[in-house]
């Protein structure tokens, strides 16, 4: 994916801004935690009738970057869309949602297609004919604390023929089936991983899994970085609890209104410290106010295996820390997190690379905050080496944006992608596809700057990366090229 372009990006709107241009436009609106709500423009009523404040509130504006989503008509696009059709409304047109490309309305089509036909196939669980099959597949998914009852209220179902648990993503607006994820489990030696695959691929599938069994009443909710673990939360506590599509490495903002009607959301988003550190940085975008975490811990695992663990979980839900913390605080607040850190040293000391074991004795890892400098002389394969020790990052899960001034991205994704592979693709283009596919599912973004830069230019696309794609590793290649030559006789 790539971000806007330096010479056409949507121009940056504030909060301020939007507020004057509803209040000057006649648009009713109240403010909620991370979104404006108003009524839709998108849902009948003539054009030059003045949209009513009876209405139900069904558009909600992003408050950080303006975008809009309409839950009623899942019309969405940016702030200048809106306001686009606005305008078409004054002049008692229709006001028309902004269209995808072609090309991504026949791929969405055919997800659709592709999941429909899985999902036929698919069958529950406990319609499984052999109890012993039905024992040992709830075995392998660690779920035979999970009653039968559960997985049919989440529409949970099994692909026999791929071995995979099936979780579907309903339309909020029609309940008609939007795309899938399957899960299988996949086992190296003693380690157990989980494979997911999801239909559409990953970059369209906003899934809020469980949304259609919340209530319009519901006004707390605990959200998972994982399905089982809200199946779990749901059966152990009674709560409504949602999964994020990408668990604890992305919260994609068009989710957002979806979250609006909770007064309080709960984060347990697993059990490891990186799901600690992403549930901080999603409550700030959720807003800190109404946020509690659950921290990991020996006691406080992930929701599923403290089912197994036959643990407290409401008691350990109500053992959730608020997120919000003022500018003052003493040892005492302090205490449990350096508790956390201490348990968790390994963890503490950031993501170990995979293919740099000597790299982690120097640096100990990937941590968030930490500014690490690579120099070297022309031509010592700066870029070469930094590309593959971000890649080896990305491949974790490690959401990663390049900002490549010397080379152009071209270029540095062949380099990227020939690391990826291992193997030189040029010899065996029959294989490219294949590839490349497994390339794109990775949570790796370019920006489109090439040579000399304005420094707040890079820095607000940097920001707006981190806001829309919960960026937490930025590689910089080079500064001298990004900066140009000049400044650096003046502040080296």
């Amino acid at each position: 994916d790539v971000l806007p372009s330096p010479d056409g990006p949507a121009p940056a709107v504030s909060i301020t801004e939007i507020r004057q241009y509803l209040r000057a436009q006649d648009i009713p609106f109240h403010d909620g935690y991370s979104c404006l709500h108003t009524p839709s423009l998108f849902t009948g009523g003539r054009g030059d009738q003045p949209l009513s404040a009876k209405a139900p509130f069904t558009l909600f504006i992003d408050k950080t970057t303006g975008s809009f989503l309409c839950t009623a008509t899942l019309a969405e696009g940016t702030w200048q869309d809106f306001q686009a059709n606005v305008e078409l409304r004054h002049r008692g047109v229709t006001p028309i949602p902004p269209a995808s490309s072609e090309e991504m309305e026949d791929e969405m089509r055919q997800a659709r297609e592709d999941a429909r036909c899985i999902w036929e196939r698919a069958l529950p669980l406990s319609e499984l004919l052999d109890e012993k099959e039905i024992k040992e597949t709830k075995a392998l998914f660690g779920i035979s604390m999970v009653t039968d009852a559960t997985l049919k209220r989440f529409g949970v179902r099994y692909l026999r023929a791929a071995r995979s648990l099936v979780f579907p993503w309903f339309s909020p607006q029609n309940a008609t089936l939007k795309g899938l994820k399957l899960v299988r489990v996949e086992k190296k030696g003693g380690t157990i991983t989980y494979v997911e695959e999801t239909l559409p691929r990953f970059d369209s599938y906003r899934n809020l899994f469980g949304l259609p069994l919340i209530g319009r009443r519901d006004t707390e909710l605990v959200l998972t970085g994982w399905e089982l673990d809200a199946l779990a939360l749901n059966q152990a506590a009674g709560v409504a609890s949602l999964a994020l599509p990408r668990g604890a490495s992305y919260l994609p903002p068009t989710l957002l209104p979806y979250l609006e009607q909770f007064k309080r959301i709960t984060l347990w988003l697993g059990e490891d410290l990186r799901s600690w550190e992403a549930a901080k940085l999603f409550a700030r975008k959720l807003s800190l106010k109404r946020c509690s975490l659950v921290r990991p811990g020996n006691l406080q695992p992930r929701p599923l295996e403290a089912l197994n663990q036959g643990l407290n979980v409401t008691k350990i839900l109500r053992s959730a820390l608020l997120a919000s913390h003022k500018s003052i605080v003493s040892f005492r607040q302090l205490r449990e997190e350096v508790f956390g850190e201490l348990v968790n040293t390994e963890q503490v000391s950031g993501v170990k690379w995979a293919r740099f074991p000597e790299l982690n004795k120097l640096l100990k890892g990937h941590r968030r905050g930490e500014l690490t400098i690579f120099t070297g002389p022309t031509g010592s394969g700066k870029t070469t080496f930094i590309s593959e020790y971000a890649l080896d990052l990305c491949m974790q899960g490690v959401c990663t944006l390049w900002g490549s001034f010397e080379i152009n991205n071209v270029r540095l994704a062949k380099i990227m992608l020939t690391q990826f592979a291992g193997r030189r693709l040029e010899d065996q283009l029959e294989l490219y596809d294949e590839w490349a596919d497994r390339f794109e599912e990775l949570p790796l973004y370019f920006m489109t700057f090439h040579g000399q830069q304005n420094i707040k230019t890079v820095i607000d696309t940097m920001q707006h990366a981190v806001y829309m794609y919960d960026i937490t590793h930025v590689v910089i290649d080079n500064l001298q090229f990004m900066m140009g030559h000049e400044h650096l006789s003046v502040d080296r």
